[in-house]
């Protein structure tokens, strides 16, 4: 499958997930609080595992600093939500969206796992855009608008910079003015 196709596989899967609970975020279906922090959870995972495959493969120095940013941000993340969900006594709990993006990023990570070089490089870093924009949007348009608990929403709107940074930097990177040079197709 090429690199291309894949990135679509791995962005409409995430959007249709997003697009799922968009749709459901006007009726009684958004997703519960539990839910969301299963997303969270889910979504923070992932690209902590992307971030390790990437710092154990690639050779480019801001690759290699972008794949460390997303492990030590996420996993910082990852660990204030399970605080937060500890302490309002709330489980994370799968949902479509969380099944769905653990789904897509098999097919991802094998990918990432199969490729070297520059070939690894820019298929990481524009997975990286692409997935950032999806789940920004996807918090921005569905989880904060449906989190129920104060604190809840209150971290998904602390955490969405930090994403938004995220995406910045992984354009930058695609650009070439952030550290990674530009290749051919």
């Amino acid at each position: 499958m090429k690199t291309t196709q894949i990135l679509n596989y791995a962005a409409a899967a995430v959007l249709a997930c997003s697009m799922t609970f968009g749709i459901s975020t006007a009726s009684a279906q958004a997703p519960s609080d539990p839910q969301i922090v299963g997303i969270v959870l889910a979504a923070d995972q992932i690209d902590i595992d992307y971030g390790k495959i990437a710092l154990a493969k690639s050779k480019n120095k801001g690759v290699r600093e972008f794949a460390q940013r997303m492990v030590t941000d996420h996993s910082a993340v990852q660990q204030s939500v399970i605080g937060l969900a500890a302490k309002l006594g709330v489980v994370g709990a799968d949902s479509p969206t969380s099944t769905g993006l653990k789904a897509g990023s098999v097919e991802i990570m094998a990918k990432l796992n199969a490729l070297k070089g520059k070939e690894f490089d820019k298929f990481y870093v524009d997975n990286e855009a692409a997935y950032h924009k999806t789940v920004t949007d996807a918090v921005d348009a569905v989880l904060i608008p449906s989190a129920q608990n104060a604190e809840l929403k209150s971290a998904l709107q602390g955490a969405q910079p930090l994403f938004l940074k995220h995406l910045e930097h992984a354009r930058m990177l695609q650009s070439g003015s952030g550290g990674m040079m530009n290749h051919a197709k």
